[in-house]
């Protein structure tokens, strides 16, 4: 089978990677270029007699090496050669986008042309003459919307046929005084634009061509290249581009009027951020309490049946509905949750409306000494820490990367509030206000580093930056869905190996020594009792709690996996008859009132997610009840809040910017936790004692 490699090339945000993901499916790949953090997407497919490698080149606006994308992209294109070069255009800037064009015709490498987003480009009244662009350039060109999936089916076999007819574009012609000039220093007749004008400006032997181009130009060689160019793009636009007057404002600029109003756009964020935690809340609430039903009270009679049958043992019993319910399935029952919060954070993301958000927020991160593009990674941590950090990497200067990683683990993501969602139900009246003022002090924490760090260590002046606001866009549920199970399927991973394996770990540490009866003589335990004078400041001297701190580290969802299996243990088993039948018919029954009540609980103007029931005295949660006081249930909560999140985001911070940088951080943020959870813990303790 023969090989092919295709590298993907384009501006940022034209829609490479929805392309990619279009080609290459589940063969996807992400990973870092050698040698630099820059991200690296490919995928491989099978076409025909050939296997097509895609190589998804980082976004550039120009080939000058200058930033690590434009590094990565150049040394790509001239050291490796690829077969072919799919250069992605966003059509309804297209002018923009054909400067690059220019620049990657120089090398002249086989080139597809694939102008993105045509749809939106019509809607616009920009019609494009993709014939005659074709004829100009010599390079096929095809009409893609990467959104749908539209034409990109013809991608495949017009690679296969450009390359067996071994089509190449059409060799660039500048101005006649620069071809002249070019063709005086040519050495080879195989040699491609590029390499001239590489040679042109930049080797010692050809300075004196250089002084000839300033005196007939007035100006630097550099920048007659960069006007040749420029004339090129704009020629070729105005050859191929025709636009239809529009009649009324397109919905972009309508929306834009209303959604980046001064003084209406930041309100309208914070009410679209309080609908989606609303939403998110509201309708996850009763699938939350099916899944939770579904797990206790038929799954696991079911597998307590299966081993009982096996003549497997009281132990392994006990192993399965302690460990693996009490902890896993405990977990399990806030998938839910997690899902409905990344459909909704998806649906901003593609819409257009996060990009607008950093704008909107421009004006105040200047006063801690960043841009508004800082915030994008700052909103994908609410998401989840670790992909934030490596969205840093669209920063362009390294000061910038490091105060907004140290302002990311602040972000309060879905792991913790899985924890805050169950302490503040138990715990508190309006455990919605507790939940949102948990946030609100995160993001405190965060400015406040932020803008300690800029005045000491990251001092530095705002460099100039123009920023991107792509047109609003209805993303398709299938992509949208793609996200999202991308998401929950990591989440489902690590319940189903590293949180079962903290859970199993700590059930065995419960049961240790041999022969215990009493879980509070167990190794558990003495572990628990060995750390807390650590945490008893902060009011969480049981060693329960304690000992489910440990794992926390690992990933926050633990904590409660930790907590459903100790306090699981103590919990006195009831035998109760299970009929099979039965128990699926009031399954299914339970799962659509769960989805009629969450569909209606989506369209209650007030929260109802949130409210507290009354458990009977042997439940999980009223165990857990009793072991705390509210102000040490809050210490705790903020404690969670503000330690570096979990070991994943250790790890890519470690991996970003440095061991040094991650381990003083983790310190900063343990001292900080601990520090905010015992001044909370004290001033909680003198409200709920008065």
């Amino acid at each position: 089978m023969k090989s092919i490699t295709v590298a993907l090339a384009g501006n940022p945000n034209v829609g490479k990677t929805s392309i990619l993901n279009h080609l290459a499916g589940t063969s996807l790949k992400v990973g870092n270029w050698p040698g630099v953090t820059v991200e690296k997407r490919e995928g491989k497919t099978k076409f025909w007699d050939y296997e097509i490698k895609l190589i998804d080149l980082p976004g550039v606006y120009t080939l000058e090496p200058i930033s690590e994308d434009e590094w990565v992209a150049y040394k790509y294109i001239t050291e490796e050669r690829p077969d072919l070069i799919l250069n992605v255009i966003e059509t309804p800037n297209m002018e923009r986008d054909l400067l690059l064009t220019v620049e990657l015709l120089e090398h002249e490498v086989p080139m597809i042309l694939v102008l993105n987003m045509s749809d939106e480009a019509q809607k616009l009244g920009i019609e494009i003459n993709e014939k005659w662009l074709s004829e100009l350039l010599g390079v096929r060109v095809l009409k893609t919307n990467g959104r749908t999936g539209e034409g990109v089916k013809a991608i495949l076999p017009n690679i296969v046929e450009a390359l067996s007819l071994r089509e190449k574009p059409k060799v660039l012609k500048y101005s006649d005084k620069i071809e002249e000039i070019l063709e005086k220093i040519r050495e080879r007749e195989d040699e491609t634009k590029a390499e001239l004008i590489k040679k042109l400006l930049e080797a010692k032997e050809f300075s004196k061509y250089r002084e000839d181009i300033r005196r007939m130009f007035g100006k630097d060689a550099h920048e007659v290249i960069k006007d040749e160019r420029y004339a090129k793009a704009h020629g070729l636009y105005r050859e191929v581009v025709s636009r239809k007057a529009l009649t009324s404002r397109d919905i972009t600029d309508s929306l834009d009027k209303v959604l980046l109003h001064p003084l209406l756009g930041i309100p309208l964020f914070f009410f679209i951020m309080f609908l989606l935690f609303k939403v998110s809340f509201d309708f996850s609430a009763p699938l939350m309490d099916w899944v939770d039903g579904f797990i206790g009270s038929f799954l696991a009679p079911i597998v307590s049946e299966v081993i009982r049958s096996l003549g497997l043992g009281d132990w392994i019993e006990r192993l399965f509905s302690e460990a693996v319910v009490g902890g896993v399935g405990f977990v399990l029952t806030f998938v839910p949750l997690i899902a409905v919060i990344y459909f909704l954070l998806a649906l901003l993301e593609f819409s257009g409306y996060l990009p607008r958000v950093a704008f909107l927020m421009d004006r105040f991160m200047h006063r801690i000494g960043l841009h508004g593009k800082s915030l994008v990674p700052l909103l994908l941590g609410f998401g989840c820490n670790v992909p934030a950090i490596v969205a840093t990497r669209t920063l362009e200067t390294k000061r910038d990367k490091l105060l907004v990683i140290a302002m990311i683990p602040f972000m309060s993501c879905p792991a913790r509030l899985v924890v805050f969602s169950f302490f503040a139900v138990i715990f508190f009246k309006n455990p919605a206000v507790v939940i949102f003022s948990l946030y609100i002090f995160g993001i405190l924490v965060a400015l406040m580093t932020a803008f300690l760090l800029r005045k000491t260590t990251f001092k530095g002046s705002l460099y100039h930056f123009v920023m991107e606001l792509p047109p609003y866009r209805l993303p398709t549920l299938r992509l949208i869905f793609r996200v999202v199970w991308a998401y929950v399927k990591d989440f489902l991973y690590r319940a189903g190996t590293l949180i079962f394996a903290a859970s199993v770990l700590i059930w065995f540490l419960l049961n240790l020594p041999p022969g215990v009866k009493n879980p509070s003589e167990s190794l558990a335990a003495h572990l628990g009792r060995a750390i807390a004078p650590l945490f008893k400041p902060l009011g969480l001297d049981d060693w329960r709690m304690a000992t489910s701190l440990i794992p926390a580290f690992l990933a926050r969802e633990i904590v409660l996996s930790s907590m459903g299996t100790i306090y699981a243990s103590e919990i006195e088993r009831q035998e109760q008859e299970f009929k099979l039948s039965e128990a699926l018919r009031e399954q299914v029954v339970g799962l659509g009132r769960a989805l009629k009540d969450a569909t209606l609980n989506v369209f209650r103007p007030v929260p109802t997610a949130f409210e507290v029931e009354e458990e009977g005295t042997e439940s999980l949660k009223s165990l857990i009840a009793s072991s705390l006081s509210p102000a040490s249930a809050l210490a705790f909560m903020v404690f969670l809040l503000l330690y570096t999140s979990c070991l994943g985001t250790v790890a890519v911070m470690w991996r970003e910017v440095g061991k040094k940088f991650a381990l003083l951080f983790l310190v900063y943020s343990l001292l900080v936790g601990w520090t905010a959870g015992f001044i909370l813990y004290r001033v909680g303790g003198l409200i709920w004692n008065t």
